[in-house]
């Protein structure tokens, strides 16, 4: 669960209008174990539009996950700048919700609690909090697992609790880094399909991590290709299959599905196969 703005009400959807995020020349380096340099990501510059959803896919460590710690502000560029809604990132953006592979909740409270934590320090009363967070957990399917701990729930049921606590302050950026990707793939199907629902009501602008071509061509308007490390935009591909799309396992056999998918594979194959080489190469 990521920050918020403070000033703005956490209460009915849309109230939020969603940024633009602008990403220009980012370059981050970072000092190995050993004292060297290791250069993560290079002059990566991408636009995301207002209330669009970008994919980003690319070979294992090709700095992807880098890229969204620099939208966020959690981490610092060593060259180049991020804009979230014209203004320079410089410390953690406002407005934002981050949603990672692993759960990210609090083990000892309540799904409740959880899903209460975002609208609590924002200032909202806890009265209004517990209804806010009792209404999402309504939209993600979770209505009478209020009381539950997040260990008495199934993968699928702990992810829709992040979900319900990422979106519940209606974010106007949403950070999501591999957030299906430890699930099997049925639950992942259903996962996809509820987020796009969610989604729908309230288009934040989102920036979806996934090493899942399917996955990236089902849910998002724009797909971005990295290279692989030191990771760099290679192409940028639309989407344009229609809004809204229903049933994620549905979309997956529609033949503009099939052609959009092929034709990005042929991008992001030689990069896979490049950062498969190299990793092979520093094993052997």
């Amino acid at each position: 669960m990521g920050e918020h703005r403070p000033q703005e009400s956490a209460g009915s959807p849309g109230t939020v209008a969603p940024a633009r995020i602008d990403i220009v020349g980012l370059t981050k380096r970072f000092l190995t174990p050993k004292g060297e340099t290791f250069t993560a990501i290079r002059d990566v510059s991408l636009t995301v539009e207002p209330g669009e959803f970008c994919a980003i896919v690319g070979p294992t460590g090709c700095g992807k996950s880098t890229t969204l710690a620099q939208v966020s502000g959690l981490e610092h560029p060593s060259a180049g700048s991020v804009s979230v809604g014209g203004r320079l990132v410089d410390g953690v953006t406002n407005g934002v919700s981050y949603m990672f592979q692993s759960d990210s909740l609090f083990p000892w409270k309540t799904v409740l609690a959880n899903v209460m934590m975002g609208p609590i320090l924002l200032g909202t009363p806890k009265k209004e909090a517990t209804e806010l967070a009792m209404d999402w957990l309504r939209r993600v399917g979770l209505t009478g697992f209020e009381d539950r701990y997040p260990h008495q729930l199934s993968g699928g049921m702990r992810k829709r609790v992040s979900m319900a606590a990422a979106l519940i302050n209606n974010p106007r950026i949403l950070l999501m880094d591999e957030p299906f990707g430890a699930l099997d793939v049925q639950t992942k199907a259903i996962m996809q399909t509820e987020l796009l629902q969610l989604w729908e009501d309230l288009r934040p602008s989102v920036l979806f991590i996934t090493h899942d071509l399917d996955e990236a061509v089902a849910l998002a308007d724009k797909v971005v290709i990295m290279t692989s490390s030191p990771g760099t935009v290679k192409d940028v591909f639309d989407v344009d299959l229609p809004r809204p799309r229903g049933d994620v396992q549905q979309i997956r056999h529609e033949e503009r599905f099939l052609e959009i998918q092929g034709r990005i594979w042929e991008s992001l194959r030689d990069e896979v196969t490049r950062a498969y080489q190299q990793t092979a190469g520093a094993a052997a």
